[in-house]
């Protein structure tokens, strides 16, 4: 299958800050990639460097197997891009925003307008000035700015930022048809974590400005499964009775010190008497299922707040 995208060892330092630290992405064609980092972990340079809006100090990008350079402004043409904010004119209407964008990019036909209008069901404020629109207003916009053209590649830096639930969720079955109708290919990041898990279906986790795991949406399912969580007052007393006495390998330690089990999810009675015949208190003991924050939060070894 045909990469839409690759980077490879990219790095982005500005001055003495190293901010992209080698980063390699594989993005196939058909795939929505959910980009996850906390704030500062380097995922609008990246943006900025895939559409040329910034230079890579070291690294090379490839896109639609394409990675010289002369041929990259050509090929930035089948990219739809939301970067940071939109760059809209507040004294034009939500058309004229769109109608000004579709001559700039050179797309024929005013039909193209009126299918994004549509499409993010804006169609009823067309004719509204952007200076009283809201901020979740301003974002349907800009998304409807990328989409002109029907891009092959469509990228979205937190575009759901500043819209009410009704609109996530217009905007996520909007990028699902895209995707599913077109075979768009989609890179897009969030903070509200729970909202890429409902449209990704691959991952490309970053943090500090290296990418720590890429996985699919299969894999990150089974790496979320059932589990038993377990705190006791003696750790590694209590990883020496797993693995000596109950033969259990499938666990692990997350930063908190909370023990995380994969065995005896149900029969957790044999786990808990195995313990506590070695003396060990159990501080808690009980069932629990991953969503995409705990498996970020495990593999960062911190916290993570959405914002």
């Amino acid at each position: 299958m045909e990469y839409v995208l690759r980077t490879i060892n990219l790095i982005k330092k500005y001055r003495n800050n190293l901010v992209v630290d080698g980063v390699n992405i594989n993005i196939k064609q058909g795939e929505i990639y959910g980009f996850i980092g906390e704030n500062g972990a380097g995922k609008t340079t990246i943006f900025r460097m895939i559409t040329g809006l910034a230079s890579p100090t070291d690294g090379s990008i490839e896109l639609f197997g394409e990675h010289r350079e002369k041929k990259m402004a050509i090929l930035r043409k089948r990219i739809g891009a939301l970067v940071e904010r939109p760059a809209l004119y507040i004294g034009m209407t939500a058309y004229e925003n769109l109608e000004a964008c579709r001559l700039q990019k050179g797309i024929p036909g005013r039909e193209s307008v009126e299918k994004v209008l549509e499409l993010l069901k804006i169609y009823d404020i067309k004719d509204k000035k952007v200076k009283d629109f809201s901020l979740g207003m301003k974002q349907k916009l800009g998304i409807a700015l990328a989409l002109l053209g029907d891009p092959e590649f469509l990228i979205l830096d937190e575009p759901i930022n500043g819209l009410d639930p009704i609109g996530i969720m217009e905007v996520r079955e909007a990028l699902k048809k895209l995707n599913k109708e077109r075979n768009t290919t989609i890179l897009i990041s969030s903070h509200i974590l729970r909202e890429l898990y409902e449209i990704a279906t691959s991952y490309g986790i970053l943090h500090k400005g290296k990418i720590l795991e890429e996985l699919t949406s299969k894999q990150l399912n089974e790496k979320c499964r059932r589990s038993l969580s377990i705190k006791v007052d003696n750790l590694n007393k209590a990883l020496l009775v797993l693995e000596r006495k109950l033969n259990i390998n499938n666990f692990k330690v997350l930063p908190d010190g909370t023990i995380r089990v994969y065995q005896y999810v149900d029969n957790p009675g044999i786990i808990s008497t195995a313990i506590f015949k070695e003396d060990i208190v159990i501080e808690q003991i009980m069932p629990s299922e991953e969503n995409l924050e705990d498996y970020f939060k495990s593999l960062i070894g911190g916290t993570y707040n959405n914002v």
